[in-house]
């Protein structure tokens, strides 16, 4: 993997890691079009940069994040199935998913087609939100272990159907990907051979790490202005068109 293909992924990891359109899926398929071997170091790299688009969260929302203890209980009980489930599931999706355009491209036209469905039939309804309510968030985000279905989509229409309005559960998504994101990075250093990894492999982290942070950082802005007076309509169409080229072309 070179520099150039280095910045490609970075931008596409920062654009969609919070947009409902699955950012390992666009990694894995961007790897594809851009001929980069799936290796254990790129998708060891796949999944760290993500980790500079979660920066970008902490940064916009330092003074909240900072004062709000009752924020983080909701953040700890929602991330918990993810923590479960990832220990349990690390290696077969490390394995067998991630890398896998088949699985990338169904996950995208199911969630396309399921996302339009949700937004055609649900009806907002303010709950009063509980510790179940928050679990039933994370569950919803077990789902995203799948390449292709999308973490931001998976945990934005959980908080949706527990009663969240749409910019606060879009908020929430945010904030949920910080102990996501650092638990998979952590998890991933733990099971992957470091050592193995070269002084251009780690040069390459950093300029992906910075790439991805900047890129998401202008589309968080973006997006929470989005939201509020805009569904997800277009993201579904979106994820539909965006699968049946990709099976066109690699399948």
């Amino acid at each position: 993997m070179n520099l150039i293909q280095t910045l490609l992924l970075s931008v596409v990891e920062g654009i969609t890691e919070f947009l409902p359109i699955s950012s390992t899926g666009h990694l894995i398929l961007t790897s594809n079009l851009l001929h980069i071997q799936q290796t254990e170091f790129v998708k060891s790299f796949e999944i760290i940069i993500q980790l500079g688009a979660i920066l970008a969260v902490i940064v916009i929302y330092f003074t909240k994040l900072l004062s709000n203890f009752e924020l983080w209980i909701n953040i700890i009980i929602a991330f918990l199935p993810s923590a479960i489930f990832g220990l349990f599931f690390y290696k077969y999706i490390k394995m067998y998913l991630i890398g896998n355009s088949l699985v990338v491209i169904l996950s995208l036209l199911i969630g396309g087609i399921v996302m339009l469905l949700f937004e055609h039939f649900h009806k907002a309804n303010s709950q009063q939100l509980t510790a179940k309510s928050f679990v039933l968030v994370g569950l919803f985000q077990v789902l995203s272990m799948i390449p292709g279905v999308s973490r931001a989509f998976a945990t934005i229409f959980g908080g949706m159907v527990v009663g969240m309005n749409r910019k606060d559960a879009t908020e929430f998504s945010f904030f949920l990907a910080i102990p996501t994101m650092l638990g998979a990075t952590v998890l991933d250093f733990a099971k992957s051979d470091v050592s193995a990894w070269s002084a251009v492999d780690s040069r390459l982290l950093a300029v992906g790490f910075l790439g991805s942070f900047v890129t998401a950082y202008i589309v968080i802005k973006w997006l929470i202005k989005f939201v509020q007076t805009n569904n997800f309509n277009i993201f579904g169409w979106y994820r539909i068109i965006l699968a049946l080229l990709f099976f066109l072309v690699f399948l």
